[in-house]
């Protein structure tokens, strides 16, 4: 039995099963949208909060368009460009999504990933997946399959998929008619809608709890974690500088983080280049690590320590 038919097997067993799914951006911790035991397994798997929405995984935009009431031409335009792709729309929900992946909102996330692993385990399954990132909630996502298995061991089986390309969690937006609102940036930019949606869509940046990832503490290692312009001379330091490229950036952070939990050090100093608030294309990674930061020296600089 190959990885994708054992997956299968569990996410169609009677008592809710869960499987570690790779995508593009992070690993999963998967579960089939039509069974309650699964979604609610996720949750406690995850630790995470019921409070907390579910992004739905399908594999195809005829599997997306049952699953709202309201799919529209600007969806519609949004999803043929950028699906498969880094990219979340959250719709209004119709009676096919469990109030439970929606945390009781009438809106669901829905997103198509560019993972052929992803899109072979969807497509054979027949129907979406429930599937926020494979650790627990809060702490720093996997972007490898041992990273899953490091997080919650023989408890889940994982499909290997390697690692990721992103590396960081997809955009996440709000459709409207006459805006997207931007409620979590990824690697997909203002810049990049923007280019899809008519000229009179006004496109930008909201906070909302329709989207996951909005706790004021998020992605975090076990290690506190000091955002800076500049590097320390402090001792029992793991110190990451950040690479120009936001692409390498997003593929490397949540690797460095769980690098530096296993070093022999007390703290973590993330170092990036002051130009780096300015540019959309660091926004995402920018909220990840502000999320995760215990202190900040980097928004705030000009503080000493």
């Amino acid at each position: 039995m190959n990885d994708i038919d054992k997956a299968i097997e569990i996410l169609k067993d009677t008592s809710g099963g869960v499987v570690g799914m790779p995508t593009e951006t992070v690993y999963g911790l998967a579960g089939s949208i039509n069974s309650e035991k699964s979604i609610r397994k996720i949750f406690s798997v995850k630790e995470r909060p019921f409070f907390d929405p579910l992004i739905v995984h399908v594999s195809n935009i005829e599997m997306a368009k049952p699953l709202t009431s309201n799919w529209s031409d600007i969806t519609d335009k949004l999803a043929k460009a950028f699906w498969p792709g880094p990219l979340t729309i959250v719709l209004p929900k119709s009676n096919l999504v469990s109030d439970l992946i929606t945390s009781g909102l009438d809106s669901v996330g829905i997103r198509c990933p560019k993972h052929e692993t992803a899109l072979r385990l969807i497509e054979k399954l027949g129907h979406g997946l429930a599937a926020p990132s494979a650790n627990k909630f809060t702490k720093t996502s996997p972007t490898r399959k041992a990273h899953v298995e490091s997080e919650f061991g023989d408890e889940v089986f994982v499909i290997d998929g390697g690692e990721c390309e992103i590396g960081i969690e997809s955009t996440v937006i709000g459709v409207f008619d006459t805006q997207i609102k931007i409620y979590r940036p990824g690697m997909l930019t203002k810049e990049d809608i923007q280019k899809v949606v008519p000229k009179n869509i006004e496109v930008d940046y909201y906070e909302s709890p329709v989207s996951p990832g909005q706790l004021k503490h998020h992605y975090m290692p076990n290690k506190p974690v000091t955002l800076r312009v500049s590097k320390s001379d402090k001792t029992g330091v793991s110190t990451w500088t950040v690479p120009n490229s936001p692409t390498l950036a997003a593929r490397e952070l949540y690797s460095k983080l769980r690098e530096f939990d296993l070093e022999d050090t007390n703290e973590i100093h993330i170092v990036l280049k002051e130009e780096f608030k300015n540019c959309d294309l660091w926004k995402g990674i920018l909220n990840r690590l502000d999320k995760a930061k215990t202190t900040d020296l980097y928004f705030k600089s000009g503080l000493s320590e």
